[in-house]
């Protein structure tokens, strides 16, 4: 039974802003104020989603969260009739309304980390949705994608949807940002490899300027929730320097996928190891293990971050070639794309480069991978999951009208203490539930 990857992207939500919430994370940061344009953002990514699934890749969507919060917002004492809640927490806190109102569950790289059947000891897929405990605007996110998972994932025979873990900085979790698997074939048992940026009990080293987001704690948590072989689990510490760089995910310093590992050679604390470990493993599940480790003297730590190199999509095409996606800002780099000419003219693992404009996601922080959930599923899974979410023909043409038809063009913050915003967001998201068949998904819906 064929087993094969699929990649569930995040749509952009219609509250798609630069609040610059993200302490850590550069582009977040260094875009904060500026004015977004949600219908742009959500037209790039669905064009991803699209492009790739005519090119043979199984290709998925979530839906948005609805935002703004205004569960978060009355949790935080803003009282009154919705009107009400938005103009007092425009003008007291509007932090909190900028917190509220995030379209960050777009990521949807943070939104779970997911262990396929092959790996798992009750042959189920799992799910363990991210607590995002580090930020505010993503702590509120994991509920809402606990219930958008297990309505597009209802199967409990085949299916299990977890909750997140307890919330508290011990146990910081990110999801599938931090997390890879390696294997011969998608359907063969695989290595899984977790990678953390610190330690609340074990002694480590720990990053000095930018906080460390996820921990071995979390990670070792959703592996043995998970039913994961512990010869068949790989942990590494992401080197702090470059989470003082900007990396605040792994998947900003390193991209994986079947036998191939693309990184940075700065990625990993004690990095040769690191590889020893995933090799060892791997020739245990009879496979092969390819690094390609790029140098920093040929690609800086800063032209990751910019660029978001290693924020790509590392795919294995239908014929069994490996295609990496790539943001256009690689391009745009010379340093980078001197580097990419480079490795698609040599003879490695990777045999294809898909460039793709991505802007407003990449002004927020968030590149290909962010964007993207895999799921790796055989034939019986694959019927088993909500048949409404699988990008095709028609359904890209429904979401492309349904986002002409709802969606700004111009979203500065200050626009966020519009209450009207939260009547065309629910407006949209009542008529999306429809056209993708989940269910009541949201709040205000049930």
């Amino acid at each position: 039974m064929e087993a094969r990857e699929a990649n569930f992207d995040g749509l952009v939500g219609p509250t798609h802003n630069y609040a610059g919430l993200s302490f850590g994370n550069v582009a977040s940061q260094n875009n904060e104020k500026s004015v977004a344009n949600p219908k742009a953002a959500a037209k790039q990514g669905l064009r991803k989603m699209k492009q790739l699934a005519d090119l043979g890749f199984l290709q998925g969507v979530l839906p948005p969260q609805e935002r703004p919060s205004l569960r978060l917002l009355r949790e935080l004492g803003f009282s009154g009739n919705e009107t009400r809640v938005i103009e007092r927490a425009a003008k007291e806190a509007p932090e909190l309304l900028a917190a509220a109102s995030s379209a960050s569950a777009m990521w949807t790289a943070n939104a779970a980390t997911v262990s396929p059947s092959a790996d798992t000891h009750d042959g189920r897929v799992h799910f363990t949705p991210a607590n995002l405990t580090s930020k505010l605007h993503r702590a509120i996110e994991h509920e809402a994608t606990r219930r958008t998972l297990r309505a597009i994932f209802a199967d409990e025979a085949r299916f299990a949807v977890h909750d997140a873990l307890p919330g508290t900085p011990a146990l910081g979790d990110e999801g599938a940002a931090n997390h890879t698997r390696f294997c011969a074939e998608y359907g063969k048992r695989g290595v899984e490899f977790f990678v953390y940026g610190r330690s609340e009990y074990r002694r480590g080293p720990e990053p000095k300027r930018y906080p460390a987001r996820q921990t071995f704690e979390a990670s070792r948590a959703v592996a043995q929730r998970h039913g994961l072989d512990d010869a068949a689990t790989v942990y590494a510490q992401q080197s702090p320097d470059v989470i003082d760089a900007g990396v605040f995910h792994n998947d900003v310093i390193a991209v994986g996928n079947r036998e191939t590992l693309f990184c940075h050679e700065r990625a990993f604390v004690d990095q040769s190891a690191v590889y020893d470990q995933l090799r060892t493993q791997l020739s245990k599940q009879g496979a092969a293990f390819n690094v390609i480790e790029v140098p920093d003297a040929q690609v800086s730590v800063a032209d990751a971050v910019t660029s978001y190199l290693f924020n790509s999509q590392l795919l294995t095409r239908p014929d069994g070639k490996q295609a990496l996606v790539v943001p256009q800002e690689c391009r745009e780099n010379p340093r980078v794309a001197e580097y990419l000419d480079r490795l698609m003219s040599g003879s490695g693992p990777i045999d294809d480069l898909l460039v793709f404009d991505l802007r407003e996601s990449m002004k927020n922080g968030g590149g290909p991978a962010c964007l993207r959930l895999r799921v790796v599923l055989n034939e019986q899974e694959r019927t088993a999951v909500k048949p409404g979410v699988w990008i095709d023909d028609t359904l890209f043409g429904r979401l492309d009208a349904w986002i002409e038809k709802h969606y700004r063009d111009r979203l500065a913050p200050a626009d966020l203490a519009d209450p009207s915003l939260l009547v065309e967001s629910r407006t949209a998201l009542d008529e999306l539930t429809q056209i993708l068949g989940v269910g009541s998904l949201y709040d205000f819906q049930r």
